[in-house]
């Protein structure tokens, strides 16, 4: 099975990648989207961008808006090429299928947020150096891998159950889009309607808490979200079904 999900993997990178590159507008995107978060905001920064654990934070959201600008491609693409048939009567099982979707979108989004951490590094010393190197704190460096990688597979496993059932890739895309939505706004939102008395208490907790204890409480939050929804998905994953939506 690892074999056939490899297989599914190449063939989705093979084109989503020649998709990209074949459009001048896929490109342009694709490098600008780099280009700010790997040089001009290290660049605006300065040492910051290696030092405030904060100024790193956002690279968590990185995969999880690439992995949903591709996931929603998923199956509702290949229905709407009129693909999934042909697809779904090869050789290759449910899970080799299942699992080289999500790994493809994983690695995708994955991938182009270490590549904008490791375009961050080099900006930053080449240009804030001042003679020495400038390296990520290890917690922060290995915090920030682990956590651009749970969240990458937080948004395939939501977007490959959105495109099983999805008739069109723009509904997959219109649907990610409001639940990222909800997910980025509403916490913030919800913090700011508290009263400011509640407020301040909330941030002298989470000024006093262990940041340990709440990175691992936080990862093992996101290990069994991720878990949780890949066993839906191989539940949810029935041949005949798709064949029929």
């Amino acid at each position: 099975m690892i074999a056939d999900a490899w297989t599914v993997m190449w063939k989705e990178w093979k084109e989503l990648f020649a998709q990209r590159f074949r459009l001048l507008g896929g490109t342009l995107s694709l490098l600008i989207f780099v280009g700010v978060l790997g040089v001009l905001l290290p660049l605006q920064m300065g040492r910051d961008w290696v030092e405030d654990p904060k100024a790193l934070v956002f690279l968590v959201y990185v995969p999880l808006l690439m992995v949903t600008s591709v996931i929603a491609d998923s199956f509702a693409g290949e229905r709407e090429r009129q693909t999934l048939e042909t697809l779904l009567a090869s050789r290759l099982s449910d899970r080799a299928i299942l699992f080289g979707k999500v790994g493809a979108a994983v690695g995708y989004g994955w991938g182009l947020t270490l590549i904008s951490l490791l375009l961050g590094l080099v900006t930053v010393n080449l240009v804030h150096g001042g003679g020495e190197i400038l390296l990520y704190p290890p917690a922060i460096g290995l915090g920030i891998v682990g956590f651009s990688l749970l969240t990458a597979g937080l948004a395939a496993g939501a977007g490959v159950l959105v495109s099983l059932r999805a008739s069109t890739v723009r509904q997959a895309q219109q649907t990610l889009s409001l639940a990222i939505m909800l997910l980025l706004f509403v916490p913030g939102f919800g913090a700011q309607a508290l009263p400011a008395e509640w407020r301040a208490r909330l941030a002298q907790a989470l000024m006093a808490a262990d940041v340990t204890k709440i990175v691992l409480m936080v990862v093992a939050v996101l290990t069994v979200l991720d878990i949780g929804l890949l066993l839906v998905a191989i539940a949810r994953f029935q041949r005949a079904r798709l064949i029929l939506h």
